[in-house]
């Protein structure tokens, strides 16, 4: 008698996106349904007298926001942050929402990252820890620091380093992989993340990938040891100035959790040198957008 064969971990993959795709259509024709000036039934209706229609846009914010962090493992804080203040909302509510709907959206992006095999588990445990610690430090201390100031020189120190990550696409060869203290690195991340509004994918991805890591599972392993360190971030930021903004909350979370494991998915399939180039270009573009303001 045959044995029973287990299905391949490509065949579970498979399965998965397609019923991820099923999923994500429906939901979409659904809010479509909702948003469109199709007419007026009951159902509509009912949704839309307690749902501010810009809860859509807010949604399809984070869906964006987390594609391209889930993609290319960092941008989600600036550009969700990006994409509420076009919508009108004030700074101060776009920030404190961006950081707790990360709790959520790093949950599910770092789950999708371990279930397409893009989680290095001994590099998240040197991530982790420091990441946490440096969160809490940094969330501590923004109340008597202006952690913008901090800006400018993380951003010229990434400009730097995105340029070293876009070489390595165009040369299109595997880097010799340097040492690197991961652990001080992870410490740096999660405090400048906490105490200048982001930062955590920029460096510390940027960093590893500029020191020869794979860039499959450092942007996967870093976006799970993401969630961590928005817990202890938020967590504090929580205690200091409450929690406002609820429908833009929801909204970023429901749609951050509907790109994640389209996220991961690319992370998987698209190609070393691709993924190098997009990432030095993305870096390059945002710092060098933080420090002149265009």
């Amino acid at each position: 008698m045959k044995a029973l064969r287990l299905p391949a971990q490509k065949d579970i993959s498979l399965l998965f996106v397609i019923l991820y795709v099923i999923t994500f259509l429906f939901i979409l024709c659904f809010l479509l349904f909702l948003w469109l000036p199709l007419g007026e039934n009951a159902v509509k209706s009912l949704v839309l007298q307690y749902v501010d229609p810009k809860f859509f846009i807010w949604l399809a914010a984070g869906f964006l926001a987390q594609l391209i962090d889930g993609a290319l493992g960092m941008a989600y804080g600036i550009s969700s942050t990006t994409f509420l203040l076009t919508t009108g909302v004030s700074p101060a509510v776009a920030s404190a929402s961006v950081h707790l709907a990360e709790i959520f959206t790093t949950a599910a992006s770092g789950l999708s990252h371990w279930r397409f095999g893009n989680v290095d588990k001994q590099l998240f445990k040197k991530l982790a820890l420091p990441g946490i610690l440096g969160a809490i430090l940094g969330a501590g201390v923004v109340s008597y620091f202006d952690g913008n100031a901090l800006k400018p020189f993380i951003s010229f120190y990434l400009i730097i380093m995105g340029i070293v990550v876009l070489i390595k696409g165009i040369k299109n060869k595997v880097a010799e992989k340097k040492n690197v203290n991961v652990s001080f690195l992870g410490f740096i991340g999660g405090f400048a993340d906490a105490s200048g509004g982001g930062g955590w994918g920029p460096i510390v991805t940027t960093t590893l990938l500029s020191r020869g890591n794979a860039p499959r599972t450092t942007i996967g392993t870093v976006n799970a040891a993401e969630f961590l360190v928005a817990l202890a971030a938020s967590g504090i930021f929580t205690v200091f100035i409450g929690i406002t903004g609820w429908p833009i909350i929801i909204g970023l979370i429901i749609g951050g959790v509907l790109a994640a494991p389209l996220g991961a998915w690319m992370a998987k399939i698209v190609s070393q040198r691709f993924l190098l180039i997009v990432v030095g270009c993305v870096i390059i573009i945002l710092s060098a957008k933080n420090i002149f303001g265009f």
